[in-house]
């Protein structure tokens, strides 16, 4: 049976999580980005997963704030995007 056969199935929370994990990896995979930059957000995504194991609801908020990164609409500004003597 293929990972997606169920996809039809009513889904739990975690297997939603999972799946949405599962598609954050394969996003990160396809970045045309520095391999620096690239295991960085593996291993953000690597730390989100461990949170999973604990908390769902957490690891779902960590993981929706990570895909807003990706997708460029993060609000929260990083040191790299300040103006220099902000």
């Amino acid at each position: 049976m293929a990972a997606d056969d169920r996809l039809n199935a009513p889904q739990t929370e975690d297997a939603l999580l999972a799946r949405r994990l599962r598609d954050a990896h394969r996003r990160v995979r396809a970045l045309a980005l520095p391999q620096e930059e690239q295991a960085r957000l593996a291993r953000r995504l690597l730390a989100i997963c461990d949170v999973a194991k604990r908390d769902i609801a957490h690891a779902a908020a960590r993981l929706d704030v990570f895909i807003a990164y990706l997708d460029g609409a993060s609000d929260t500004p990083s040191r790299r995007n300040m103006p220099p003597g902000d």
